[in-house]
């Protein structure tokens, strides 16, 4: 074969090669080939919305609770990134920050987009930039902080590590928060700079999530909290909740738990207990708080007043059980009045009214216990959700006919608020239509949404039902005004001032029994001008496990110091002034 021969057929075997690479290249690599050159030219990545902050009130003024910080995540596109040199500059830069192994954002070089960092504050974020890296490249977002500290932990909550909001308003109003995530898809420059150009570019603008302002009162929240704090070290008991309501329409101005824990270091906490919002999450036995509702019933159905008389033997047997007295004085035997029960906490009283509803002296029936359920559960809403904006439990109120054991011993325990389990919210929300009228409201945390610095979207505070007349409700406040004056109040009451309330102490189920080494101390009470519907209502709740707390000894002192302090904040005038 001649040279000239050989070159020819030598330059149609490399024309071939040319030929059939670029017919590799240009149809059956077609749409690889497109999508590299796209991913180089088009830049995409997901507008974040703005998570909403939380305020609380400061007077008139709402004030931020939980803000935002600007943070950085930092994104790489394993298709356009060399592994080593991202693996070598940004490892010492992000730190603790970093959230994949890089083994694993390269397992895949198809894929568009890996998060490697979480939370990069800014110094960092701006080395990053610095290093100018081809497929590297950083979105802000924001890091929760709450300038408050600890303060009303458990209402607030907190935002984890993934930006999703866990107990308190946090978690329960989550939705309403994140907003919605918006998209941006365009044409870039080699600067990764956007373009205006392009028939493919999208922009789907974010919305961002609400900012919430609550009902609660910031100075007010400060002021229980101290209190409480100073109260677990004078009473010597380690958990104390209190609530702080305004019982004319449901708002709720200071919510706290003894023990809390600072949200923006959620993780230091001795248990996942800390985190719960005693007051709305976590249902026990009032005890004899509910007497309150008890007599209020009897009133309603016309079977006794402050005066009608029962006899006391200080013992009394249902289902062969004896209901006993705490207080067995010899000077309360025989007949006494419903106020004398109200005021030494007479289980007998209590379980006499149940008598009186089922039309009998001296047995409990099927009518008594219907009558007592319909104003527990369907008048008071014991046992079931208040629909305040917040997680709640339910807890349990046994139905008259509920097939138990001792349906009739178990009814005349709910009588003194035992075999039966709620929560602090619900005993408030009950209470105060007791005091206020008779008129139900919803509890509410929200006072509604701040836009343009003014608050809108208001909940409207609708009364929801009627509970008791106004009569049962004049009858009753008088009752435990009255018992407060005889019995309970240890003089803590200042003139011209109208204050009432009811102690509870109540035995704790451990291994399927009551036991007598535990128990739980509640007080509730209202207060206000003399002659004037009562301004607020205050709750408080005192435990420790395996200790006995008891509502005199225990919680009534707490409610005595925050009732003189709440007065003084409200700024609540005695009678005459």
């Amino acid at each position: 074969m001649s040279r000239n021969r050989f070159l020819k057929f030598g330059l149609l075997a490399v024309v071939a090669v040319i030929v059939a690479r670029l017919f590799f290249i240009q149809i059956v690599q077609h749409d690889y080939w497109v999508e590299k050159a796209a991913a180089q030219q088009m830049m995409q990545y997901t507008l974040r919305a703005e998570r909403g902050e939380i305020y609380m009130m400061d007077g008139d003024e709402p004030v931020a609770v939980a803000m935002n910080a600007t943070v950085y995540t930092v994104i790489v596109d394993p298709m356009l990134t060399d592994p080593d040199e991202a693996k070598q500059v940004l490892t010492p830069i992000l730190g603790d920050k970093r959230v994949a192994e890089w083994d694993d954002v390269f397992a895949n070089r198809s894929l568009r987009y890996y998060i490697v960092g979480k939370n990069v504050e800014r110094k960092a974020a701006e080395k990053v930039a610095e290093a100018e890296l081809p497929g590297v490249w950083l979105q802000a977002n924001t890091k929760r902080v709450y300038p408050e500290g600890s303060l009303a932990a458990t209402v607030l909550g907190f935002v984890n590590a993934d930006g999703v909001g866990q107990y308190g308003i946090e978690g329960a109003l989550n939705e309403r928060l994140i907003g919605k995530d918006g998209l941006l898809k365009t044409v870039k420059d080699v600067n990764n700079v956007a373009l205006s150009i392009g028939d493919d570019n999208i922009k789907v603008p974010a919305e961002d999530g609400d900012d919430v302002v609550l009902t609660i009162d910031r100075n007010l929240q400060y002021g229980v909290e101290k209190i409480l704090t100073e109260q677990t070290g004078k009473i010597g008991f380690k958990n104390i909740s209190a609530l702080v309501m305004n019982p004319n329409n449901g708002e709720i101005l200071a919510m706290a738990n003894i023990p809390g824990y600072d949200p923006a270091d959620f993780g230091n906490v001795e248990s996942a207990a800390d985190y719960v919002n005693h007051v709305v999450e976590d249902p026990y036995e009032p005890a004899s708080v509910c007497k309150t509702f008890a007599f209020a019933t009897g009133m309603e159905y016309g079977v006794m007043t402050a005066e009608t008389t029962f006899n006391n033997e200080n013992v009394t047997y249902v289902d062969d059980w004896p209901i006993k007295n705490s207080t067995q004085k010899t000077e309360l035997l025989g007949m006494v009045d419903m106020q004398t029960a109200l005021n030494w906490s007479l289980n007998t009283g209590s379980t006499q009214v149940l008598r009186w509803l089922g039309g009998s002296e001296t047995d409990i029936n099927a009518q008594g216990r219907e009558r007592l359920y319909d104003y527990y559960y369907n008048h008071f809403g014991l046992g079931q959700a208040t629909g305040v904006e917040l997680f709640e439990a339910t807890g349990i109120v046994y139905e008259p006919h509920a097939d138990i054991y001792g349906i009739d011993s178990t009814y005349a325990n709910m009588t003194f608020g035992q075999n039966m389990q709620v929560t602090m919210l619900q005993v408030a929300a009950a209470f105060a239509s007791v005091i206020n009228g008779g008129e139900f409201y919803t509890p509410t945390v929200v006072k509604g949404v701040l836009k343009d610095g003014e608050i809108v979207d208001a909940v409207p505070r609708k009364v929801v039902r009627r509970t008791v007349s106004q009569e049962t409700s004049a009858a009753m406040r008088e009752m435990l005004y009255n018992t407060r004056r005889a019995y309970r109040a240890n003089g803590a009451d200042k003139a011209g001032y109208y204050i009432g309330g009811k102690t509870g102490t109540a035995q704790v189920i451990k291994d399927g029994e009551y036991s007598f080494d535990e128990t739980v101390a509640t007080y509730i009470g209202f207060g206000g001008t003399e002659g004037e519907l009562p301004q607020y209502l205050i709750m408080v709740r005192v435990w420790e496990d395996g200790k006995t707390a008891g509502g005199e000894a225990q919680a009534l002192p707490v409610f005595n110091v925050l009732n003189s302090y709440v007065q003084d904040y409200l700024k609540i005038k005695p009678a005459g002034m």
